[in-house]
């Protein structure tokens, strides 16, 4: 009897037919920096990579589906850790959109564009939960989704949207407010500190220090939205975890790099392509009829972007001559943070307005390489980097053991960063999803 019940389990743990992929005759770029291998064969069971070897001695188990990706570069799907999802139609931000319908749309959007990892950052609705612990609990068949749940910012100040964020008003609402995001297992905390170029209240340094404290009791990482160094400096110095952008209004300091790796901050995002959205619409954007970009977009954005009125009133922003200052500002303190040997990984600010899932995040690892990273570096960041700073060890990288999220490439991403967007196919826990 004890041996037909282990004859049973082993059956139930062997995979359903068809559920074994064998990708074969790649090039692997396994995310980990180290150099690519040609001739590669992987066995994916159950969504998960059960075999990575030699194709010519590889033997495919029965049964398996066997896909032949000669010439095919084959490098793991790309991790956004900062994104907001489900609240923009077109050019349209409102919490009224923050349907599970939207939510998927976003989500599919950027698996299409091998994106298979998005964590959003402070603009969520409890819904989000329901999504992510399905996913969880599964393979997902869409991008797979962490969550910072609901921000705070200060009433009457900077935050993503004042209908779902917490408006502060004073410190006595944290703990309870901390305490509803623990207790619904939140990835990380959110917290905007910034005065959008002096126009609006920023958060006072003691509030972010509460939300810091309250938040590291329970076990909880904040990921703070800066803009000045010296706010930076002062909220590293008190246990802050991350930086959600680069520093933008002066170079970066050794003071700042000191305090960083005391306390292993990371710049979890520079968000490039946010800084670049500030002005590019002034003018038609070159990537206005590029059908990468146009595949994902309804007709209204692209009509609405190409109008001479709407560029006008653009440029017309007091703020606009500064922008195209602000992005350089960026770029420089990440390769100065990088060369330092601060951790970061790649983030866009996609999800508002202007800021469009799938496309920016590709453009943002075109930035990031025209900042002085290499292609190499931006691939680790935008993979094995990203999974670590969301301390997701089963993603991020191409190994025995985890999960299946690919990206299968026409060409090298390591010699031209723009060959990410050669996507052939996405597969997500080993299921195709894309295009």
């Amino acid at each position: 009897m004890r041996n037909h019940f282990a004859l049973v389990l082993a059956l139930f743990a062997l995979p359903a037919l068809g559920e074994i992929k064998v990708l074969t005759n790649f090039t692997l770029i396994d995310g980990t920096g180290s150099p690519a291998i040609a001739d590669v064969a992987m066995v994916i069971e159950n969504g998960r990579i059960a075999r990575i070897g030699s194709a010519a001695r590889l033997t495919p188990p029965p049964g398996a589906q066997v896909i032949d990706l000669s010439g095919k570069f084959v490098m793991p799907g790309i991790i956004n850790v900062h994104g907001h999802v489900g609240n923009t139609v077109d050019l349209t931000q409102d919490a009224k959109f923050y349907t599970r319908e939207n939510i998927e749309k976003n989500l599919r959007t950027y698996a299409s564009y091998g994106v298979t990892t998005v964590l959003s950052l402070g603009t969520d609705q409890d819904l989000i939960f329901q999504i992510r612990d399905a996913q969880r609990a599964g393979r997902p068949s869409y991008t797979r989704v962490y969550t910072a749940g609901q921000g705070f910012t200060v009433k009457g100040g900077v935050g993503g949207m004042p209908s779902v964020t917490f408006n502060l008003e004073d410190a006595a609402e944290i703990p309870k407010d901390v305490d509803a995001l623990a207790a619904k297992k939140v990835d990380i905390i959110k917290v905007w500190v910034d005065d959008s170029l002096g126009h609006r209240k920023k958060i006072p340094f003691a509030l972010t220090k509460a939300i810091i404290e309250n938040a590291h009791r329970h076990g909880l990482r904040v990921d703070a939205h800066v803009f000045y160094l010296d706010d930076a400096k002062q909220l590293v110095n008190v246990g802050l975890d991350a930086l959600a952008h680069s520093v933008r209004d002066q170079p970066v300091d050794q003071e700042l790099i000191d305090s960083m790796k005391k306390h292993g901050a990371w710049q979890s995002a520079a968000t490039l392509t946010r800084e670049a959205s500030m002005f590019v619409y002034a003018k038609p954007p070159e990537f206005l009829t590029d059908a990468f970009f146009t595949r994902s977009v309804s007709p209204a954005v692209i009509a609405t972007l190409g109008d001479p009125d709407y560029q006008k009133k653009f440029a017309a922003d007091p703020d606009f001559s500064k922008y195209e200052g602000l992005l350089e500002m960026a770029q420089k303190n990440l390769k100065r943070l990088a060369d330092a040997g601060i951790p970061y990984a790649m983030g866009t600010d996609t999800g508002p307005v202007g800021r469009f899932p799938g496309f920016f995040e590709h453009w943002e690892m075109e930035l990031m390489v025209a900042a002085g990273l290499t292609p190499s570096q931006v691939i680790v960041a935008s993979t094995k980097s990203g999974a670590e700073f969301l301390r997701a060890k089963d993603l991020g990288t191409l190994e025995v053991g985890k999960w299946a999220d690919l990206i299968v490439l026409g060409a090298d991403p390591r010699a031209n960063i723009r060959n990410t967007r050669l996507i052939e196919a996405v597969y997500i826990a080993g299921n195709p999803v894309a295009p």
